[in-house]
């Protein structure tokens, strides 16, 4: 899933749009949802143009500090899911893992609001910067990674997560199937992509990775689901993909964001290379907490060309684009660095032996 310029989203989740695309909150609606909780007086209100355009956000500014308000996108609702998210979340801040803590409604003292046939949360705001691309910020993320996964040992849940991943996914056959031929040079580069996806699986597979221990994983381990200070972590939000999984598909993914390189929204101008330096210390970082087995990093390369794929394909056959670029041009740079990854899995093996 690699990530794409702060104006736009990372692959696995959206970025700003102009105001006109996004969901809002109506005056009658933000009243009767703000007297659910205690907050003091409020002194400001601001849009916070952030994340998913379907999910509206507010800034809100009181007495006691900022909040961040959030209405739940439709398909994103269903209460049991959001419970065992919201359950996971206050695990990890028992824990003082950095995340942003959710404020309970003051008469059920309740996580999560359901008023209107719709799911409100407020989190206490943290501020941060968008992920410095710097050496000290990406051991920083593997070293949080290494930490999550650490104290979810311990997690229980009832509830039974989703358990599929971009690794050999069923669902990217349609995908395929359903992104329109547009140009003469699409039918090749989705036969490519779509065989070189089916390789990486079946290595994968080989390995008998669907045979190694499950934890919970957060799924969605990438820069934008971060916020920094001073090249450290200091939040990290976004838990609606959190799933049992073996860990290292949660590892991969977040070697592959977090070693990415996307100068601007043009990918005609991405190289087809990843960033060798921060992609060893990202593991580097996961190591200091938890350390790899040899089995682990054998199969990386693999579920990185199998994530880059996955994440690509699934959306651009959804509406034809990812983001706001355009398909044929994403597609194409992510040919280029699916060959480039097959090429040089090796090479990324090596470099973790040194």
């Amino acid at each position: 899933m690699p990530p794409i310029p702060p104006s736009q989203s990372s692959l696995s989740g959206t970025g700003q749009f102009p105001a006109a695309d996004r969901e809002t909150f109506a005056a009658d609606e933000l009243a009767i949802v703000l007297s659910h909780y205690d907050i003091g007086i409020i002194q400001s209100i601001a849009k916070y143009p952030r994340g998913s355009r379907k999910a509206p956000k507010l800034l809100i500014t009181s007495d006691p500090g900022k909040f961040l308000l959030k209405r739940r996108a439709r398909g994103k609702d269903d209460a049991a899911k959001v419970v065992f998210s919201h359950a996971l979340q206050q695990f990890l801040a028992a824990k003082q893992f950095p995340l942003p803590h959710l404020i309970h409604t003051k008469a059920d003292n309740n996580s999560m609001l359901q008023s209107q046939g719709a799911v409100y949360e407020l989190f206490e705001y943290i501020p941060g910067q968008s992920y410095p691309q710097t050496l000290e910020a990406t051991l920083d993320a593997g070293r949080i990674l290494g930490l999550f996964h650490r104290l979810l040992e311990t997690f229980q849940s009832d509830y039974q997560p989703p358990a599929a991943s971009y690794h050999n996914q069923p669902s990217i056959e349609h995908a395929f199937a359903a992104i329109p031929a547009a140009t003469a040079d699409l039918p090749s580069i989705l036969r490519f992509l779509h065989q070189t996806y089916l390789d990486a699986a079946a290595h994968v597979e080989s390995a008998g990775i669907s045979t190694w221990p499950k934890q919970y994983v957060h799924a969605d381990w990438h820069p934008g689901n971060m916020l920094f200070r001073d090249n450290r972590v200091v939040a990290v939000i976004d838990y609606d993909s959190a799933r049992l999984l073996p860990r290292i598909l949660d590892i991969a993914n977040g070697a592959l964001q977090f070693s990415m390189i996307a100068p601007d929204d043009r990918p005609q101008n991405w190289p087809d290379y990843v960033d060798e330096s921060r992609f060893k210390r990202f593991i580097r970082g996961y190591d200091q907490l938890r350390l790899l087995s040899d089995a682990e990093i054998h199969v990386m390369p693999g579920l990185m060309i199998q994530a880059l794929i996955a994440e690509s394909v699934l959306p651009i056959a959804i509406s034809g684009s990812f983001g706001r670029i355009d398909g044929l041009p994403f597609l194409q740079m992510v040919q280029r660095k699916a060959l480039w990854l097959t090429q040089s899995g090796q090479k990324l093996i090596d470099l973790l032996a040194v």
